[in-house]
């Protein structure tokens, strides 16, 4: 419906000459609608209210937070606010009401062709690195995501870094997360699995590849399309998850995402069928007992605590190691991970916890080490007062003699006699 203000313009452009195509771009208002109200056919009652009305302040601010929101976003928020209607519903009312603010430098043109292709159940799982720069915690975060191209299902884990060791580690705990893996990999020239240079794999990614019983198929260059599951997949979580997760540290992060992954991209309809129950009937392959040995390296920084922090815990070393520079090494599949100094020696080994859990492991002789430390720089004096006289006494003043008597000592003295001789012999 269009408003009597919307009426009076329209009449107005068209007694300036506009075309119905211009004014219906103008005002934003289908052709057909313009030409029915410059005819005279339109009705005279007002639109009805829309639906959205009690909701349009919350819109409002949530799309000044973020212009870009999904509408499927919108609908999770605004249910549990109290609205009961359809998606559909949703996404008409906010054309109509014309809520959602217009990005110019997001707007693109063009036809892009695509076909869908059809996957075997348990053929492919389609891989691809998720880079935020910019984290409430504030460092990058690298999310390697894994989607089955079957149906569609996809879990994500947080790596600190994008190398072999990180990539393999992230890896087989996004396989257990799915339940097994398929029986090809795909992704592109990813760091981590791929030389950048020339498109090979990586003799560490191939052996792990070796362990799992899989093949990798490595895209060309510049085809997104050829794993376009995973870039959609990584666009969703993108846009789904990470726009809206209220997270302050990598470890809440990554426990919102496993919650995000299980309670609301399964529960995407494709069909008849959920993604989840479509991803039930993949019939993946069990994993070994143990990931790929591969051994990852850290360098880390010790606090005033003589603590190091690897993988979202604390790991005690001796106490003198403060404020310096130590290495931690940690096998995947092992028990525990190894600290070195800056020269190579090792100084701590530790039970590794859970990651992301948060865990302080300190052993009793590195407790016992930093309590001798802080007890020996404990003292009970009080500060130094700072505006007291005290100018430099008799010990001092006789070094300062010392030096005046050495720099006499050490001056040359020049006798004006001498130039009076010089000047006498040269006028002979």
């Amino acid at each position: 419906m269009v408003t009597r203000e919307d009426d009076v313009e329209i009449h107005a452009l068209a007694r300036r000459g506009w075309s119905i195509s211009a004014i219906a771009r103008h005002t934003g208002h289908d052709r057909k609608t313009v030409r029915r109200y410059l005819r005279g056919e339109a009705p005279a009652r007002e639109p009805a209210a829309s639906v959205l009305e009690p909701f349009v302040e919350y819109l409002g601010a949530r799309f000044d937070d973020d212009p870009h929101v999904r509408a499927s976003v919108l609908l999770r928020e605004l249910r549990a606010l109290g609205f009961e209607r359809s998606y559909q519903t949703l996404t008409r009312e906010l054309r109509r009401l014309d809520l959602r603010p217009r990005c110019e430098a997001c707007r693109r043109g063009g036809v892009q062709v695509t076909i869908e292709l059809d996957h075997e159940p348990g053929e492919e799982l389609q891989l691809d690195w998720l880079e935020f720069t910019e984290t409430p915690w504030g460092e990058g975060a690298h999310v390697l995501v894994g989607a089955l191209s079957h149906s569609g299902q996809c879990r994500g884990v947080l790596a600190e870094a994008e190398t072999a060791a990180h990539l393999i580690e992230a890896l087989d705990a996004l396989l257990r997360r799915l339940g097994g893996t398929p029986r090809r990999w795909r992704t592109d020239r990813m760091a981590g699995a791929v030389d950048t240079d020339t498109g090979r794999l990586l003799p560490i990614f191939a052996a792990a590849a070796k362990l799992y019983g899989v093949h990798v198929d490595v895209c060309p260059p510049n085809r997104p399309k050829r794993k376009g599951v995973v870039e959609a997949a990584n666009d969703y979580l993108a846009q789904s998850w990470w726009r809206t997760a209220a997270v302050g540290s990598p470890g809440e992060a990554q426990a919102s995402l496993d919650r995000f992954c299980v309670e609301v991209a399964d529960a995407r309809q494709r069909g008849p069928l959920t993604v989840g129950e479509l991803a039930a009937r993949e019939g993946l392959r069990a994993l070994p007992e143990l990931p790929f040995p591969a051994e990852i390296r850290v360098e880390r920084h010790v606090s005033a605590s003589a603590l190091a922090c690897f993988d979202g815990n604390r790991y005690s070393v001796p106490a003198g190691l403060a404020g310096q520079m130590v290495t931690v090494r940690a096998r995947l599949g092992a028990p525990t991970i190894e600290i070195v100094s800056a020269s190579g020696a090792p100084v701590a080994t530790h039970r590794r916890a859970p990651a992301g859990a948060g865990q302080l492991v300190r052993t009793s002789a590195h407790r016992a080490d930093l309590e001798d430390a802080v007890l020996a720089a404990f003292t009970t004096r009080k500060p130094c007062r700072r505006k007291v006289n005290r100018p430099p006494g008799p010990a001092a003043q006789a070094a300062a003699a010392k030096l005046r008597a050495a720099a006499d000592h050490q001056a040359v003295v020049v006798d004006l006699a001498d130039y009076a001789r010089i000047a006498e012999v040269a006028t002979r």
